[in-house]
């Protein structure tokens, strides 16, 4: 497969190294100094081009790429509040295809998972206050993380006493009906999530530390193999089924 990439930090050069580890092929590299480069040929030959930017960019490098005729698949987040509605029609009327994702990791797939049936087994137990923290590495522009936004959404979506996700203040008083997150920013942390479930009592904690992100490339790598032989708006879990 041709594979482009958009953004080339430390994600796309990562990306890079497991794309050719499984045999394929990069035919295009467009970072900020080559804007120019998503009208060449190199470019319009990639069967997907994989983007990891920034909020401000990740959309117009959208429009570029599908101007192209090409499939994109995403990691930028802080995007969708402005443009999600643009997007999604684009995908389910225009004949553009998009796979995003705010986390691509395997491992954060399957933490979705629990989380969801976590969630539905505390519908139960109204004893037990959900709470959130994010932790990521200092360059991290957006905050919550797009995977802590994700998950906020699924355990608001299951438990009827929880009404909305809200960004943890200092002097933010307590709502029992919002599901406060909290984020700090550390070094070179890759990201980890916690979700606890806090009662009299006892308390119920889940985590996901991610060690490196080698498993948020691979991800990437294996949504464009997905998004090569799929159309339209395609999120982890149309490509994963659990």
């Amino acid at each position: 497969m041709k594979i482009a990439l958009i953004g080339y930090g430390k994600m796309g050069r990562m990306i890079e190294e497991v794309a050719r580890s499984r045999g394929h092929e990069i035919v295009s590299i467009i970072d900020i100094d080559n804007q120019e480069d998503f009208g060449s040929e190199a470019f319009r030959s990639a069967d997907v081009a994989i983007e990891f930017t920034s909020p401000m960019a990740a959309y117009g490098n959208y429009l570029k790429a599908w101007e192209q005729n090409v499939k994109v698949v995403s990691g930028s987040t802080g995007w969708m509040k402005e443009h999600g509605d643009d997007v999604k029609k684009a995908c389910t009327e225009g004949g553009q295809t998009l796979f995003w994702a705010s986390n691509f990791s395997v491992g954060v797939a399957i933490f979705s998972a629990v989380n969801r049936y976590l969630a539905r087994i505390m519908n139960q137990f109204p004893q037990y206050d959900p709470h959130m923290e994010e932790t990521h590495h200092v360059h991290k522009l957006d905050a919550p993380s797009g995977t802590a936004i994700t998950l906020a959404e699924e355990i608001v979506d299951e438990l009827d006493r929880k009404t909305t996700w809200v960004k943890g203040e200092e002097n933010r008083p307590y709502d029992k009906q919002e599901l406060r997150v909290d984020s700090l920013r550390r070094g070179e942390v890759p990201g980890i999530h916690t979700i606890r479930y806090d009662s009299e009592a006892d308390c119920i904690t889940i985590t996901h530390d991610a060690h490196s992100r080698k498993g948020f490339a691979l991800g990437a790598v294996l949504a464009a193999e997905y998004t090569h032989e799929h159309e339209g708006l395609l999120t982890i879990k149309d490509m994963f089924n659990f």
